[in-house]
């Protein structure tokens, strides 16, 4: 009985022991690559805005143009800035995915 409890501690240690260890080489490469601090969060995080801004006003803008030019009964303004508001963030999405899929990549990469 005594046994199986070393045992059991002794495989939890080496678990926690491996996540600490992949952890620690994560900071240290992080380091060594000169950090990506605050500022570059910042800008990410503007970047990301600006993917979903510039298609939403440039379909607001190109809905007021058509609804000037060809008048209907329905908003083609309204209409386009759904529409490049929707493309702004299935764009924004898509590049969240990848840079977590390559930081997930990383990672692992560590791990082995």
């Amino acid at each position: 009985m005594i046994d199986k409890s070393i045992q059991k501690a002794s495989v939890s240690d080496l678990a926690f022991n491996k996540a600490v260890s992949a952890k620690l080489a994560r900071k240290l490469r992080a380091q060594r690559d000169g950090g990506q601090g605050v500022w570059f969060g910042l800008g990410m995080f503007g970047l990301i805005g600006w993917s979903v801004a510039v298609p939403t006003l440039l379909g607001a803008m190109i809905g007021l143009w058509w609804d000037k030019h060809y008048p209907s009964t329905h908003s083609w303004t309204l209409a386009l800035l759904i529409a490049g508001l929707v493309l702004g963030c299935a764009t924004a999405w898509r590049w969240i995915a990848q840079e977590d899929a390559a930081m997930h990549d990383s990672s692992e990469d560590t791990h082995d």
